[in-house]
């Protein structure tokens, strides 16, 4: 059970289609949309109150991947354990939530699968830049971090030399979204995080994922309208 009042399936669903379309698209250096308010209030508490700890490594060496066993995708065990993780992934999955997206990004959603991840880094963190690879169709991050400091820990962006160019705005509930591309330049530059850093990554990626285990829906590619 949650501790927060969820709202149904529906409801988030519409939330989020409405953040979406009232989101703000800049063009350099490369496509992306920023959006507010993207989730219920009572799902980003939910998800933030979870009882998982954040990973702890010495040195992350700037990546993601280096203990993927220990990393917190919102499988069907972590949904049927946790209400707030189900109702994520089942909003993410209706075919008019991923059909907004598609049609927004420009990608085709069905077919592809749902990916969604839990991130929490802690002081000494850091990503080199990077562009994700084309299986993920989009990348969608929505932060969820909380203090003082939560402004300055959104994603780096970089040009196509890997310079720092800028970077998005890290308060609890905005959200970035971009379609990997050759000069999508992007990673999280070391800085002093005191606290925790939360924030969920959102994917649709093709279906040739090789890692079949950190799909919400293994078996169920999106479907059409």
């Amino acid at each position: 059970m949650s501790i927060f009042d969820l709202p149904d399936e529906v409801a988030v669903a519409r939330h989020f289609r409405r953040a979406l379309l009232d989101s703000s698209r800049h063009e350099a250096p490369y496509r992306r949309w920023n959006l507010v308010d993207t989730l219920p209030e009572p799902v980003g508490m939910g998800i933030i109150s979870l009882p998982i700890m954040p990973l702890l490594i010495d040195d992350c060496h700037g990546v993601r991947d280096i203990d993927n066993n220990k990393r917190s995708f919102f499988t069907p065990e972590l949904q049927s354990r946790f209400p707030v993780c189900d109702l994520l992934a089942r909003t993410m999955q209706r075919p008019e939530v991923a059909d907004l997206v598609g049609k927004t990004c420009g990608f085709e959603a069905v077919g592809s699968y749902l990916r969604i991840e839990y991130i929490q880094d802690i002081d000494g963190a850091w990503l080199e830049p990077h562009r994700d690879v084309p299986e993920k169709l989009c990348s969608m991050v929505i932060y969820l971090c909380t203090g003082p400091d939560a402004r300055e820990w959104g994603t780096d962006i970089y040009d196509d030399e890997q310079r720092w160019i800028g970077r998005s705005k890290g308060e609890f509930n905005t959200a970035t979204i971009f379609v990997a591309g050759p000069n999508t330049w992007h990673g999280f530059d070391k800085r002093k995080i005191i606290g925790i850093r939360r924030l969920m990554e959102i994917n649709y990626v093709h279906p040739s994922w090789r890692d079949r285990t950190q799909l919400c829906f293994p078996e169920q590619p999106i479907q059409a309208l």
